[in-house]
């Protein structure tokens, strides 16, 4: 019988990067690298390890997918920026690994304008967390490790 990985990749896409720069008022000012050392933290502490990623580009959000199905990984937690109401790649992506893959959003979409309430990956997604700041992630972490995904 196979070891269950422990590895949980986390994806962000486009504009992430600016996270503490970018609309602080809707994002906050927590930066990005900042959620990932909360993340690293608290995975140590569930056995657990994070590979965190960020990139502008959806194509490489979708090889990313593929590569974390074909690394075995435990789940993805993915929080596709924009091309969470775009991108019919990300959907397909997502529904053709058979790994988990958890919406995280910082902010709740289904609050603001009304393009954003659309969610491509959503409709793949084993669970979406949203509207809880930077604390989305780490929620979506202690999804994966209850086992609830």
């Amino acid at each position: 019988m196979s070891e269950i990985s422990k590895t949980v990749f986390v994806l962000n896409g486009p504009n992430l990067n600016l996270l503490g720069l970018r609309e602080p008022e809707i994002y906050g000012s927590t930066t990005l690298d900042e959620i990932a050392g909360m993340l690293e933290d608290r995975a140590l502490e569930l056995g657990l390890t994070i590979d965190m990623r960020q990139t502008n580009h959806e194509g490489m959000l979708v090889d990313w997918l593929h590569e974390a199905q074909a690394q075995g990984a435990r789940a993805v937690l993915i929080n596709a920026g924009a091309y969470t109401h775009t991108s019919i790649a990300l959907l397909d992506a997502a529904k053709a690994i058979t790994t988990p893959v958890i919406e995280v959003h910082i902010s709740d979409p289904k609050t603001r304008e009304s393009f954003r309430h659309t969610s491509y990956i959503g409709m793949a997604a084993a669970k979406t967390v949203e509207g809880h700041g930077p604390q989305s992630y780490l929620i979506a972490l202690e999804a994966v490790a209850s086992g609830e995904v």
